[in-house]
């Protein structure tokens, strides 16, 4: 298996970096929250015999560049970019916020040829600004670290493991992605999918952990109420970190449709 990491230009001027790995049609993926373009190394390693899958580092992480004024068409912009650097068209996957712009670039008539989401974390009710805003508020003050132990607690963690993870090696890397977080909570807008996912016109299907919480089964049929014809499927004793070896096979099941 090999992979480059070449850079694509998004529309603004922005530089997109990207692994390219394998040799076939073209899927990108986008990461969610704390993640980069390494996240889904293992998943491109076991897509690479074949499709060519493109793993990018969204807007303020890695070796990508940022600008001032976030605003989620720049994601959707980014995304395109990297499509355009795939050939011109791709099918795409998405995890949690990376779910979401999939769905969002898919509404917005970017090339892609299908679309898998997994776990979008949209709500039933419009809801989540003041979460949005008190993040906000913490990164703009420069404390990082608490805006992402504010994320990690609205997202169901635990007081009692709150209170060890600056101990765990891996907390500073995710720590230092937590000046994105409001471009994550962004994207979701009101926490509901937007009307415009009412346009997607290419097949869809929508994933979700058979043992995760309510929560993120619910997100997985509501986004799916929202766009034509997309199928939902769960996968048996997967939660929101689904376990790549188990995503691998689903997922080229339905791009090879």
């Amino acid at each position: 298996m090999h992979t480059t990491t070449s850079t694509a230009t998004s529309a603004d001027g922005t530089r997109i970096a990207y692994d390219r790995t394998g040799e076939g049609p073209a899927v990108v993926v986008a990461a969610g929250a704390f993640c980069d373009r390494r996240t889904f190394a293992p998943l491109a390693a076991r897509l690479a015999g074949e499709f060519t899958v493109l793993t990018h580092d969204r807007r303020g992480r890695g070796g990508s560049g940022d600008a001032e004024g976030y605003d989620p068409r720049r994601e959707v912009e980014d995304l395109a970019a990297v499509v355009d650097a795939a050939g011109g068209s791709a099918a795409a996957f998405g995890h949690s916020s990376g779910a979401v712009l999939v769905l969002e670039a898919a509404a917005a008539g970017v090339p892609l040829t299908r679309i898998a989401a997994y776990e979008p974390p949209y709500s039933v009710e419009p809801g989540g600004t003041d979460l949005r805003d008190e993040v906000t508020a913490l990164v703009a003050q420069g404390r990082p670290a608490d805006a992402a132990k504010r994320f990690l607690a609205a997202s169901g963690m635990p007081a009692e493991a709150l209170a060890g993870v600056d101990d765990e090696p891996w907390w500073p890397p995710m720590a230092a992605l937590a000046n994105t977080l409001p471009y994550d909570l962004a994207l979701l807008g009101d926490g509901v999918p937007g009307p415009g996912l009412g346009r997607i016109a290419v097949p869809a299907l929508l994933l979700g952990g058979g043992a995760g919480p309510d929560f993120f089964r619910d997100a997985v049929t509501t986004a799916a109420a929202a766009v034509p014809g997309a199928q939902v499927r769960f996968l048996d004793g997967q939660g929101h970190e689904v376990d790549q070896d188990v995503l691998a096979p689903v997922l080229a099941e339905f791009l090879r449709a």
